[in-house]
């Protein structure tokens, strides 16, 4: 399976290990409870997968390499403890509580959160004081004479033999107590991970004509050569940071990265020609509307490989813009329910004689006290994803841009304080508007452009297709509209259908 399907698994399975009865118990007994065991090759995305699936629950998530841990710190250190048994005195061996489940309730103490994920990475490459160990922890989840505490789910995850020397192949009985899940990198899969993290256009239109880079690990004269998706993401965010300092790309930058001498040569190579075609084509203009005919003309009648990259930077650069709309949107959204909590506390009657009531710069004071700490614990977690940890700091940076003005315009309350954050909630919220509806224009001119380059042609279907797998384009053409993505989708479903309709005629040997 790919890392996608891995993830809907591993997620499910999250969510049934975490099910409870009507008296509060698990469905399933822990001790039923079978780790997972994630076998793939290296780089292709199995600690990300898991970050992603604690965010989406809302649960902790605790991650180790087990390579990193001897005996010791995985079971605890050794020590003597005084017993007393029918009347007689003895020493006994007892252990310190095992680094790993003691980082379990630092981190349930720290954040609230009682419930999690305990990930344990390249968990076949343990050390051989600590494998006889492993069995007894996979089947009770006991380190030492400590117990992973009820409520967290134990994932784990290694490489097969061929890509580590260190790896120790389980036995039968080990694998009998696992949840055994082979994962095959994959770029569609990977894309549309890819597109949503907005990887650099160049890598994404690179990948699209040559997909059997994206994961590639041979031995040559000179060793072993390698590239994986976590050197094509590391690129790409080197990449952008580069182009804002208006810094050189070459091979030595990109070889850091990715090691293979061929793929490096040729991405090097076409990184320069996607810049080439970004300012031949006018693509700024053309998202503008005002590019040429003969921009059109020579799109039209250039070779496929150039046509794709031309349409890819578009659709890059829009989607890129797409996205910083859709996040914003979120981040209203997410404000309004603060106002709104505002405003139903400003109404509710005044307390009575003697009652401390809160004043509007006291609920701000709250408000941003409030998802602060909730930020904390999430990141304390493991579970803050990128996208809320900035859509949190920007409803955070709100609040305290209000507080401060409503001091400095001396301190005021009630109906008049909330029409003052109202009014500068409308102001964002109308420039949102605006951004959309440029973003929009910018939409409709790029179908007018494939139009005019590519009539009805396989771009056609590339860009509708595109748009539509893109979480956060077809969100924002499902809430803000798209006529030409509207007219285009269905003509093109329209041609699918026909097609297919032909093709079981034909498949029935009918004449028609």
């Amino acid at each position: 399976m790919n890392i996608k399907q891995a993830k809907d698994y591993i997620e499910n399975t999250v969510r049934l290990y975490l099910k409870k009865d009507e008296f509060g118990e698990y469905r399933i007994p822990v001790v039923r409870q079978r780790p997972v065991f994630l076998l793939g090759a290296p780089g292709i995305g199995k600690t990300a997968i898991m970050e992603q699936i604690a965010q989406e629950l809302h649960i902790a998530l605790i991650s180790y390499s087990m390579t990193h841990h001897t005996r010791q710190s995985a079971l605890g250190l050794p020590f003597i403890a005084h017993r007393e048994y029918q009347g007689m005195k003895y020493e006994t061996s007892e252990y310190t509580m095992s680094e790993i489940i003691a980082s379990i309730y630092e981190v349930m103490e720290k954040s609230g959160i009682r419930e999690g994920i305990l990930f344990l990475d390249e968990i076949n490459c343990v050390s051989e004081t600590l494998a006889p160990s492993m069995l007894q922890f996979l089947q009770y989840k006991v380190f030492g004479r400590h117990a992973v505490p009820e409520g967290w789910v134990i994932v784990t995850a290694g490489n097969p033999p061929e890509y580590n020397k260190s790896v120790r192949e389980f036995d039968v009985v080990t694998m009998d107590r696992l949840k055994l899940l082979e994962v095959e990198a994959d770029y569609a899969a990977w894309k549309e991970y890819a597109q949503h993290k907005g990887i650099h256009g160049a890598v994404l239109n690179f990948l699209e004509l040559k997909k059997d880079y994206f994961y590639k690990i041979e031995t040559t004269v000179n060793g072993r050569s390698y590239v994986t998706a976590r050197g094509w993401e590391d690129l790409s965010e080197i990449l952008s940071l580069y182009e804002e300092e208006k810094m050189k790309v070459d091979e030595s930058l990109v070889e850091q990265y990715l090691h293979n001498q061929r793929i490096v040569k040729e991405f090097t190579a076409y990184y320069d020609l996607f810049n080439k075609y970004k300012k031949e084509y006018q693509t700024e203009e053309i998202l503008m509307g005002t590019a040429g005919e003969h921009v059109a003309e020579r799109a039209g009648n250039a070779p496929f490989d150039e046509r794709l990259a031309l349409l890819g930077m578009l659709i890059d650069k829009v989607a890129s813009e797409i996205r910083e709309d859709m996040e914003t949107s979120d981040y209203l959204v997410d404000l309004l329910r603060n106002l709104k909590a505002l405003k139903a506390a400003l109404d509710r009657p005044q307390g009575k004689e003697g009652e401390n009531v809160l004043s509007l710069g006291q609920m701000l004071e709250q408000q941003i006290s409030g998802r602060t700490k909730a930020l904390e614990t999430a990141r304390m977690a493991g579970s803050l994803s990128d996208e809320d940890r900035r859509k949190g700091r920007r409803v955070i940076r709100f609040l305290e841009e209000q507080k401060k003005r409503l001091m400095l315009e001396g301190g005021a309350e009630g109906e008049l304080g909330f029409g003052f954050l109202k009014e500068a909630f409308d102001r964002q919220a109308g420039a949102l508007k605006e951004k959309t509806s440029h973003t929009g224009r910018r939409l409709e001119n790029l179908f007018y452009f494939a139009e005019q380059a590519f009539a009805e042609g396989n771009e056609m279907l590339i860009l509708v297709t595109e748009l539509t797998v893109n979480n956060d384009s077809a969100r924002f053409i499902g809430q803000f509209g798209c006529p030409a993505y509207e007219r285009h989708s269905k003509d093109l479903m329209l041609s699918e259908r026909q097609n297919s309709l032909l093709g079981e005629i034909k498949a029935l040997n009918l004449e028609v």
